[in-house]
């Protein structure tokens, strides 16, 4: 299976820097390495060197107090004094270098003592009388106990001599890894660069030609493309009848794709013409309705009139309980008429933007279908912006009619406004303290001729909430209700800005 030039790439690179990476951490182990054993080594020195001095204060020591004894020279106990220090403090720093090695610890706490109690013993001599007898006597006392430091200093040198000797190895071994690993990384990786340069040099020679193809092709297509491009920009603009000719050489997807976009045009020219007669059906229902079927609905309750006037001394109670559900039936009817209308010219009227002030929108609906008994209140920030002021404000009227319509107290009602601004759009809230709404009617109650008052009721047409949701869905917004039975109902619908 042949592989990609990207995947050769990235391989190449990738085995490249693995190389790199494990001889670059091949040698930051051996400069560390290194690194330690060469502060083992000094460590080492240092210990012997210590050992070194501990010895030659210990002896100047004892000679700054066997001279004293033998010349009477009192000069020789500074000598002394100062060596007794030095032997001291070597002692405690010696064992300080070596409280990492058990051996070695050990070895250097029986030298303190030992060096301790030499000392002792040459401070009781220094209070001798100056005599030969006196120097050859502590020279006698002092040979064994010197001895023994200068075994147990041996054991120490010794014991450091041999670790040095093994750290010298070694931090020689770690010497000659550490450029080893950096020249064998460094041959690798011109090594994995050269193989990857030659495949790259291959593969590009093959992409030029390949170019010169796509190139050619990449014009073909360019041209087709553009065509297709004009085909569509004409559709957008609202002509259905341009048609495009493919100029391809060979039949491939394009050339399926430019016979489809031409019966598609085709397709949309038929269904606009038909959409067309439609809406000139439509208008012309709307004419009849507004007309021929409002006028006998006039003319019934002209007679219901008549008849009450002229005859008002001859109707029965019953006649008049008749004639009254007959004035409301023709009522009823004639709001179903006006709602029909209204539902069917709502999403029909051409859009003109302009800025609308929410505010003041509201407060003119409010003047219309709010009664005085209610009482209003807009929050601070409703906002003004750019939107159809003729369909915002039908929604403003459904909403705030529908408050005023279903509420049932003797007065106190309360419907208040607000927004929030989401961003891309507005949402709007229209809340009331009316009867509320059962959680189960939340949906029904959107849908054409869906009411939860009686049938009877001539205000109740069960069209303005299908209007709203109808005006806000072409708007692309979206309504909802939040209500339970008995604590109001709240409207809330967003609206696009700009639209």
């Amino acid at each position: 299976m042949a592989i990609r030039l990207n995947t050769k790439i990235l391989l190449g690179f990738a085995i490249a820097l693995s190389v790199l990476a494990g001889t670059s951490l091949t040698s930051y182990v051996a400069i560390q390495q290194l690194s330690r054993y060469t502060r083992l080594v000094e460590h080492s020195y240092r210990v012997l060197q210590q050992t070194g001095d501990l010895r030659i204060s210990v002896r100047d020591a004892q000679s700054g107090v066997r001279n004293y004894l033998l010349l009477a020279d009192s000069s020789y106990l500074d000598v002394y004094r100062r060596n007794a220090r030095l032997a001291q403090q070597e002692v405690s720093t010696l064992d300080s270098l070596v409280v990492d090695d058990p051996a070695q610890h050990a070895r250097t706490d029986s030298l303190r003592r030992l060096i301790a109690g030499q000392l002792r013993e040459l401070a009781t001599f220094r209070t001798f009388p100056p005599t030969p007898p006196a120097a050859q006597s502590l020279q006698l006392s002092e040979q064994v106990p010197l001895n023994h430091i200068k075994n147990l200093i041996t054991r120490v040198r010794e014991y450091e001599d041999n670790l040095l000797r093994q750290r010298n190895r070694q931090q020689g071994l770690f010497q000659k890894l550490a450029p080893s690993a950096i020249v064998v990384s460094a041959i690798l990786a011109v090594i994995i660069v050269l193989w990857l340069f030659s495949k790259i040099v291959n593969e590009l020679r093959a992409n030029d030609e390949l170019r010169l193809t796509l190139t050619r092709t990449n014009l073909e297509t360019a041209q087709r493309i553009r065509a297709m491009e004009y085909l569509t920009r004409q559709v957008v603009q609202g002509d259905y009848k341009v048609k495009i000719t493919d100029t391809g050489q060979q039949p491939d997807r394009l050339a399926s794709l430019a016979a489809l976009l031409n019966q598609m045009t085709q397709a949309l020219d038929t269904a606009f013409g038909a959409l067309e007669n439609r809406n000139k059906e439509l208008d012309q229902f709307a004419y009849v309705a507004s007309h021929d079927l409002k006028a006998p609905l006039r003319g019934l309750s002209t007679i219901v009139q008549w008849i009450e006037e002229e005859l008002t001394n001859e109707l029965s109670p019953q006649l008049r309980t008749y004639l009254d559900q007959m004035k409301g039936r023709l009522s009823r009817l004639d709001d179903l008429i006006n709602g029909l209308l209204a539902y069917a010219r709502a999403s029909r009227t051409e859009r003109q933007l302009g800025p609308v002030a929410v505010a003041e929108l509201v407060r003119e609906v409010a003047e219309l279908v709010v009664p005085p008994s209610f009482t209003l209140t807009l929050a601070p920030d409703l906002p003004t912006f750019v939107a159809d002021r003729l369909s915002l404000q039908q929604v403003f009227t459904n909403l705030l009619s529908n408050a005023v319509k279903y509420y049932v107290g003797d007065g106190g009602g309360r419907i208040a406004v607000s927004a929030q601004d989401l961003g891309r759009a507005y949402e709007f809230r229209v809340q009331d303290n009316g009867p509320g709404i059962a959680p189960e009617h939340h949906q029904k109650i959107f849908l054409l001729f869906q009411t939860l008052r009686d049938r009877h009721t001539a205000e109740s047409t069960g069209i303005g909430l299908s209007i709203v949701k109808k005006l806000i869905d072409d708007q692309q917004g979206s309504i909802r209700v939040e209500s339970a039975l008995g604590q109001g109902a709240a409207f809330v619908f967003t609206w696009p800005k700009n639209s």
